[in-house]
C-alpha cells in the first residue's frame, strides 16, 4: 500500500524543515511513503524552505497557494495531488511527533481498521502540566465536548475529533465534496466519514502544545463555535 502524508504549512519557517526530516526517517511497515508539502500563502520563509526541500528531495511534492486560504483548503490541495491508497495529515509545527505515524498505520496494515485517529484526549487533564493554564484547560474541555457531541450525533465513540492525526483511505472521499477552508475541516471530514459508514479506530498519542506567542493559530471560542455548527450542519442539513 501507499501512504500520502500531507503537510500543510502557513508561516512555519521555524519548524517545517525539522518536521519533514522526522517524517522522512519514519519506517512504516507495509507502506510506501509519499510526502506532499502545501505552502498556504506564507508571508515568512516557509515557501522558500519548502522549495529548497523539494530541490534536495525530488520525490517530495511541493505545492503553493498564492494567498492564504486556510488549513482545510491546503489539505484539500494535498488530497487532490495525492496518489496514495491512504491519506494522513501531519501538521508542520511539531506539536504532533511523526514518531506516532507507525502507530496509526499498524491497525490498517493488520486489517483491523480503515480509519484511524490519534487521540490526545483519552485521559484526564494534565493539571500539573500544560493544562494548568486557562488557555489549555479550555482547549481540553472544549475538544472533549465537541468529541462527545460527535459521538452522540453520529452514534460512534470518538474522544478527539479535532486531532490533526487523521488516517483514512483516499477512496473514502469518492462522492464527497470537501468545502471547509479553515480548521472546520476537522469536523467536516469526521462527519462525512462517519456518515459513509466508516468507524474510527483511535490510538493514544502525546503532543507538545504551543502557545499563541509561539505561533498557535487555533482559537478556542471562535473555531469551537464554527466546529459546533459544522457538526450539526453535516448531520442534519448536508
Amino acid at each position: 500500500m501507499k501512504l500520502s502524508i500531507i503537510i500543510p504549512a502557513f508561516n512555519e519557517e521555524k519548524t517545517v524543515e525539522e518536521t519533514v526530516k522526522k517524517v522522512k526517517k519514519q519506517k512504516i511497515p507495509g507502506f510506501d511513503k509519499e510526502i506532499i508539502l502545501v505552502d498556504d500563502g506564507s508571508s515568512d520563509r516557509t515557501s522558500q524552505i519548502l522549495d529548497e526541500i523539494g530541490k534536495k528531495s525530488p520525490g517530495i511534492k511541493v505545492l503553493h497557494h498564492p494567498e492564504n486560504r486556510g488549513k482545510g483548503a491546503a489539505v484539500k490541495t494535498g488530497i487532490e495531488n495525492a496518489t496514495g491508497d491512504y491519506i494522513l495529515i501531519q501538521d508542520a509545527d511539531l506539536e504532533y511527533d511523526p514518531k506516532y505515524i507507525p502507530s496509526l498505520t499498524t491497525p490498517v496494515f493488520n486489517g483491523e481498521a480503515k480509519v484511524v485517529y490519534g487521540t490526545r484526549l483519552n485521559r484526564m487533564p494534565h493539571l500539573q502540566g500544560e493544562e494548568q493554564s486557562l488557555l489549555f484547560i479550555a482547549h481540553f474541555f472544549g475538544n472533549r465536548m465537541l468529541s462527545l457531541l460527535t459521538s452522540l450525533l453520529y452514534f460512534s465513540w470518538v474522544t478527539d475529533m479535532e486531532t490533526c492525526y487523521k488516517l483514512f483511505p483516499k477512496k473514502a472521499l469518492e462522492g464527497i465534496s470537501l468545502r471547509s477552508r479553515s480548521f472546520n475541516f476537522e469536523p467536516e471530514i469526521t462527519s462525512k466519514l462517519l456518515k459513509k459508514g466508516y468507524r474510527i479506530r483511535e490510538v493514544n498519542i502525546a503532543t507538545k502544545p504551543r502557545g499563541y506567542d509561539e505561533g498557535k493559530k487555533l482559537h478556542t471560542i471562535r473555531d469551537g463555535s464554527i466546529a459546533l455548527w459544522t457538526l450539526f450542519k453535516y448531520r442534519f442539513i448536508d
